[in-house]
């Protein structure tokens, strides 16, 4: 990545671990704009951003399905959290259904977090911290905590089918509330894991396909679905456009 560009990012405490996938920022140092390409990873972001240009605003993005080209303006600094799907239902008791592959902006006072708040990371970091340890449920749905904990540990590859059984909750229920909540499938949820798993082996340079992919025909047409481009195209990288391939290749 670009000496002009920093990116962080910090695993939240375990009692968060359902909700919330990270706490980090971003910062465009340069008096550049910057073109890139944002890829599915399944999370919903939660910004607190600013630029010279732009005024300090909160802005909630959803579940993305498709690529997308966005312009990052310079001298940006963008603090940010990263939910998983729960942490929307229950930290920010919210359906994103109706912002998916979009966004919404919130009132600039939400959680009582202000452009002073971007001044320093590890403050902000402190006091988000909390405020989400303030807003974790007394009490859940224990089935979708299941759901999600046996998705993930399957990097989407779970058949509904299987995961239906395990949990004794109904597919035609399961796929329901996926779309009343989050706006997609569960089965398109489940692709967009396998797609983000798969860049963590392109990230490393490994072409061909390593998880529940047909054939490699089939694995260059979901990388190209969501990212835009060929895993051999995708792999160059050039001028960092794709963010969260270049932070992998970090890892």
């Amino acid at each position: 990545m670009n000496n002009e560009f920093y990116y962080k990012a910090i695993e939240p405490d375990a009692s968060l671990l359902d909700f919330v996938e990270n706490i980090g920022m971003f910062h465009n140092k340069s008096d550049n704009s910057m073109e890139v390409v944002l890829m599915p990873d399944g999370r919903i972001d939660l910004f607190f951003m600013q630029s010279k240009s732009e005024p300090f605003q909160i802005t909630l993005i959803g579940l993305e399905n498709v690529p997308e080209e966005q312009i990052i303006p310079a001298n940006t600094l963008a603090y940010k959290i990263s939910f998983k799907p729960l942490g929307a239902e229950y930290l920010l008791n919210t359906s994103i259904a109706d912002i998916l592959n979009s966004a919404k902006v919130l009132p600039n006072d939400f959680w009582n977090i202000n452009s002073n708040n971007l001044k320093d990371f590890d403050s902000f970091h402190s006091k988000i911290s909390t405020k989400l340890k303030e807003l974790l449920p007394a009490q859940m749905d224990e089935r979708k905590r299941s759901l999600f904990k046996l998705v993930y540990e399957s990097n989407g590859e779970i058949k509904i089918k299987e995961l239906s059984e395990k949990i004794a909750w109904s597919s035609r229920e399961i796929n329901r509330y996926f779309n009343k909540q989050f706006g997609l499938s569960l089965n398109a949820f489940c692709k967009i894991l396998r797609f983000k798993a798969s860049l963590e082996h392109i990230a490393k340079g490994r072409l061909f396909p390593e998880l529940n992919f047909t054939d490699q025909t089939h694995f260059i047409k979901e990388i190209k679905k969501f990212s835009g481009v060929v895993p051999s195209e995708l792999i160059k990288n050039k001028n960092d456009r794709f963010i969260l391939l270049s932070v992998l290749k970090q890892q």
